[in-house]
């Protein structure tokens, strides 16, 4: 693989798990615990909406944020040329 495909590859990686890590930073430490009271004033499901965001909220997005790499990964793999068979 030539130097600047790989450092191309290496760019998108870090760039998708930078995204996925605020992502996963704002829904379990942000909306979980910051703003808490604030989001406690809506309802979801029937249960106060910061209360719901610690706890379902957050391993439903943690497990999206799974295959929503996987997915992202595939793709970038396929853009370099680097995809498994």
């Amino acid at each position: 693989m030539k130097k600047e495909v790989m450092e191309s590859y290496w760019r998108s990686n870090v760039r998708l798990v930078l995204v996925l890590l605020f992502v996963w930073f704002s829904v379990s430490f942000l909306a979980g615990i910051v703003f808490l009271d604030f989001l406690n004033q809506f309802r979801f499901f029937g249960y106060k909406l910061g209360f719901w965001f610690s706890t379902q909220g957050s391993i439903y997005t943690f497990v999206a944020l799974i295959f929503f790499y996987a997915w992202c990964m595939n793709k970038i793999d396929e853009g370099h040329g680097v995809e498994e068979e």
